[in-house]
């Protein structure tokens, strides 16, 4: 087995770790190497890895090194660690106001399941060997803490779509919580396929469809056969399909869960959305270089 490692400068590790994922979405290893550079790796035969090319396309003039080692014996082990599990809980401010929801627990289908604690929490286990979304990128975690937010204060959890799924898990989440019918999408035939397989392992119901965002417009929003209730869409995306998506959406949909954005596009974000389909920011959620937006209608 190989690790291909890649060293960047520190000021630039998050926009490049962006760009990593796209290549190897099944998720990096990282770790700090000194005040000012940051190592990201992956695992594999060398035909499942990235090629170099792509991988200093995507480093830019961030890069400082790239190398590849053959692995200890163990590496499958450390693979697994650096997997583990995610907890994402209500905020204790919406007790007054919201409805009972659970807590999210994200976990790899070697780690067990969580055991006793304060109040209910729904387990989530994905696989992280097929694609992006173990629950353990900041981008993750934001979208499930705001999806628990709109589900502890939405009065009727209606139809939900899920853009640029991965590896299902903001859908399969969705689904846990009560939101119903929830229809993923994604570009990637592999993604469609672990997401179908998760969706499977966790036992909900939700549809898959393969779906190019640049060419094909999305379903439900100004369709005819968009079902009943009001649409929330979530889009775990890059800035870039971020913006194409505010530029082709066919009609607004009630909320709009909005990640995978570093902290200095969110204005961008918002209005782009904001003019075209009079979207309006209600909340905005960071960890690190990264955020999230909730956008409204009306």
């Amino acid at each position: 087995m190989i690790r291909l490692a890649v060293r960047v400068q520190r000021a630039h590790a998050e926009v490049v770790l962006a760009e990593l994922l796209e290549l190897a979405p099944a998720g990096v290893e990282e770790a700090q190497i000194g005040e000012q550079i940051i190592e990201y790796a992956v695992y594999g035969a060398p035909g499942e890895l990235p090629s170099l090319p792509d991988l200093k396309a995507a480093a830019g003039d961030a890069l400082v090194e790239i190398s590849t080692s053959e692995t200890a014996d163990d590496w499958q082990e450390r693979w697994r660690q650096f997997h583990r599990p995610v907890l994402v809980e209500p905020s204790p401010h919406w007790a007054a106001f919201a409805r009972h929801v659970p807590a999210l627990r994200v976990r790899p289908p070697w780690e067990p399941a969580s055991v006793g604690g304060a109040g209910p929490v729904e387990e989530i286990v994905i696989d992280p060997g097929q694609a992006f979304g173990t629950g353990g990128h900041a981008t993750t975690r934001l979208c499930l803490g705001m999806l628990l937010e709109l589900a502890a204060t939405k009065g009727e959890l209606g139809p939900l779509l899920d853009v640029g799924t991965g590896s299902g898990v903001l859908a399969i989440a969705a689904a846990r919580l009560g939101f119903a019918p929830v229809l993923a999408l994604d570009h990637d035939r592999l993604s469609v396929h672990a997401a179908r397989v998760n969706a499977a392992v966790n036992e909900v119901q939700i549809e898959l469809r393969r779906l190019d965002l640049r060419s094909e417009e999305l379903p439900w929003l100004g369709a005819r056969d968009a079902p009943a209730g009001a649409i929330v869409l979530l889009a775990n995306l890059l800035r870039p399909l971020l913006l194409d998506l505010a530029g082709t959406i066919a009609a607004r949909p009630e909320h709009l869960l909005a990640s995978g954005l570093l902290r200095d596009q969110v204005d961008e974000a918002v209005q782009a959305f904001s003019r075209r389909l009079g979207l309006r920011e209600r909340t905005r959620s960071e960890e690190g270089e990264w955020a999230a937006v909730w956008l409204v209608a009306g």
